[in-house]
């Protein structure tokens, strides 16, 4: 039987405690008892753990031996602020699929409401993928960051091949980009950042700015695909790659 993976809030080298509301569904769903067995994420560690202490807001469990896990892609999300539902669909689907970082953006189609109310579901999104990753059983939890205006994100430094899907490209497909990418990384394992444009796409001078910054524009076809859609399809594309 497959053990529950549950992410830890404190740790050291022995034990493991979950707090909040993780313990409270360990101990008024799940009515947990010590000596349960569990999987349990401390410090990006995976181990295989067992229940020692439970309380309704505290349970303890000593960490018997470490599990081998797959790590996360090294790839950061850089995506546009739109519909709350839509975007928390897409957050929880690239935890699933193993990103590393999102980055939400504040673009110039970015609806004013949706812009003014970022900053307050940065939390709401950072639980999506704290549930998303325990549901698939990752071994760590993506970086949410907090919004930005999308200008300092392409502008800030970065080590990382920049790519940025673009509607008015038409002949270099994400697919061919990153055999390019991997080809010249060598026996390297190269580090990504991937930007989705808002519902409408970008502005042109939104186009300009990643030009003038060597981000490499790409096209995931001739398809017009939503903004969750193409930030999904994108992701399993890179993750061919680097899986």
């Amino acid at each position: 039987m497959t053990r529950r993976r549950w992410i830890a809030e404190h740790w050291d080298e022995a034990t493991a405690t979950l707090t909040g509301a993780q313990a409270e569904h360990l101990t008024r769903v799940l009515r947990a008892q010590p000596g349960m067995e569990a999987d349990v994420v401390a410090g990006g560690h995976v181990f295989h753990a067992e229940l020692a202490a439970i309380a309704e807001d505290e349970a303890r469990f000593n960490l018997i031996a470490e599990l081998k896990a797959a790590p996360a892609l090294p790839v950061t999300l850089v995506m546009a602020v739109f519909k709350f539902d839509h975007m928390e669909w897409g957050i929880e689907k690239a935890t699933e699929l193993g990103i590393a970082a999102i980055a939400p953006v504040i673009t110039r189609r970015t609806e004013k409401h949706l812009a003014q109310a970022a900053a307050k579901r940065v939390e709401r999104w950072r639980r999506i993928a704290h549930e998303a990753s325990q549901q698939s059983r990752r071994s760590d939890v993506p970086v949410i960051h907090d919004p930005v205006a999308l200008a300092e994100r392409i502008r800030a430094a970065s080590n990382a091949n920049r790519i940025v899907l673009a509607e008015q490209e038409r002949s270099t497909t994400l697919r061919r980009a990153m055999e390019e990418l991997m080809a010249a990384s060598g026996e390297e394992m190269p580090e990504f950042e991937l930007a989705i444009g808002p519902e409408g796409g970008w502005a042109p001078n939104e186009e300009a700015l990643f030009d003038a910054n060597a981000w490499r524009a790409v096209t995931l076809g001739p398809r017009i695909l939503r903004a969750e859609t193409a930030a999904i399809s994108a992701m399993a594309v890179v993750a061919s790659f680097l899986e």
